[in-house]
């Protein structure tokens, strides 16, 4: 296993009917899932390995508003009220510290970025500020890099991903959600083109709605309903150090180096934008969506090589049949090998920012796959040729920090509830009927 998280115990009885089902027991699928059962609603949440085993439990554990694409600030203001509240409801600690969030730049390009970006997300509610050369090293003491200046927002903070997804799904528990792991769901079932159940390795559940939060493998799911959801998995690199003096109480983003503070005294660490893409089936079909991100500064970081995922994994072809061993079932987890070679050079970048850091030793490296859309934001959305049918995917990096609000929102769409926030900016539809709207780049 990747990392030592707090077992979820599987709720004893599997349910023969339910109202909703969750497939995905990441942050995603167990925020849905604690939202739907704390309103008396019955659901069944179903994830093929562990609960939050993949990358929810690999992320930066940032949970941050700036900077986000501004279709995305409702969800990331919304998601820090929730991430508050959850160690008062459910009564477990999920590592959340409001210790906000520092960017610093050597650029004039990112500060010019950052500025515009902030006077739009100051309209929403969002509180930030902008930070001169003194400001910056203030607010990022200790580093040896010469800034021309920086962002702060006081109000974001952090959360420890291998804490968070577990309490929460026991927190549903609490509430009376059914949780089942190590069971994967095949299909769905569909009546007259209506969800009417789930066809799982254990057998049918039956259910009226249906959320897929399944990360890197919900692209993968749909396309078995004939539903078109552009993916492109990216694998990032990230490091635990081994304990550390406190440089910073939160989390830091420099242009080559990304920090945050852990509660057991050691640092995350990861270099920003940089990561691998192998080139598969999945890839291949979507690589005409992806031609404006593929051409951005952002793609220029990424690796794009040929591996195992043409053949095997999330990404790959073929078609299977429910009443038959599915691709969730041959690879419970999703565990790819780090970036060694990445992951030095992210401590020789620690080593090189804070000299006072220069005792401090590599502890364990991971890597994790993203799934991200064209546009860098989530689908959260109703499928419109599959009533009854929601996905929720596609965070491209975001997922942790805002997946209180998007669970909740998914919540929302399955039970036709009154949404706790605009949907149309996360409808699968923006893809495929001209009304994406591209937005000014944040980096």
């Amino acid at each position: 296993m990747f990392v030592n998280m707090d077992p979820v115990f599987d709720t004893p009885d599997f349910p023969e009917q339910v109202d909703v089902v969750v497939i995905g027991g990441g942050i995603l699928g167990t925020c849905a899932t604690y939202e739907l059962a704390r309103r008396g609603i019955s659901v069944a949440l179903l994830e093929k390995g562990l609960i939050g085993c993949e990358q929810s439990s690999r992320n930066w554990g940032w949970v941050r508003q700036q900077n986000r694409a501004l279709f995305e600030l409702p969800l990331a203001m919304h998601s820090l009220s929730r991430w508050e509240a959850f160690s008062q409801e459910i009564g477990r600690d999920v590592g959340f510290r409001r210790s906000g969030i520092v960017y610093t730049t050597d650029s004039q390009e990112s500060l010019d970025k950052w500025e515009a970006w902030g006077r739009q997300a100051r309209e929403q509610g969002f509180i930030g500020q902008m930070l001169s050369a003194a400001e910056a090293h203030e607010r990022a003491p200790g580093t040896t890099s010469r800034w021309l200046g920086g962002v702060w927002s006081p109000t974001d903070g952090r959360a420890e991903p291998a804490m968070a997804c577990p309490a929460i799904a026991q927190g549903a528990q609490d509430h009376g959600a059914h949780v089942h792991q190590n069971c994967a769901v095949r299909g769905l079932d569909l009546t007259a083109g209506r969800v009417s159940g789930v066809w799982t390795e254990r057998g049918l559940i039956r259910t009226s709605s249906v959320i897929c939060a399944g990360g890197a493998w919900s692209s993968r799911f749909c396309r078995r309903h004939g539903v078109d959801l552009p993916s492109a998995n990216i694998m990032g690199t990230a490091i635990q150090t081994t304990a550390a003096p406190e440089v910073t109480p939160g989390c830091l983003t420099t242009p080559k180096l990304a920090l945050r503070r852990r509660l057991d005294g050691s640092y995350t660490l990861a270099m920003p934008g940089l990561g691998r893409v192998e080139i598969s089936p999945q890839g291949l079909r979507y690589a005409t969506r992806f031609y404006s991100a593929y051409r951005s500064k952002l793609a220029k970081k990424l690796q794009i090589r040929l591996g195992r995922s043409f053949f095997s994994g999330p990404e790959a072809a073929g078609r299977w049949e429910f009443d038959q061993i599915s691709p969730f079932e041959r690879q419970r987890i999703l565990d790819p090998m780090p970036d060694m070679a990445l992951a030095r050079a992210t401590l020789a970048a620690l080593h090189a920012e804070y000299p006072a850091l220069k005792g401090v030793h590599l502890a364990r490296a991971w890597a994790g796959m993203i799934d991200t859309t064209p546009d860098l934001v989530p689908v959260i959305s109703p499928i419109d040729a599959i009533p009854g049918f929601t996905v929720a995917s596609g965070c491209s990096g975001h997922g942790f920090g805002i997946g209180p609000a998007a669970g909740q929102l998914a919540a929302d769409i399955a039970t036709d509830a009154t949404p706790m926030v605009d949907p149309s900016p996360y409808h699968l539809s923006r893809f495929s009927d001209g009304s994406r709207i591209r937005q000014p780049e944040m980096m």
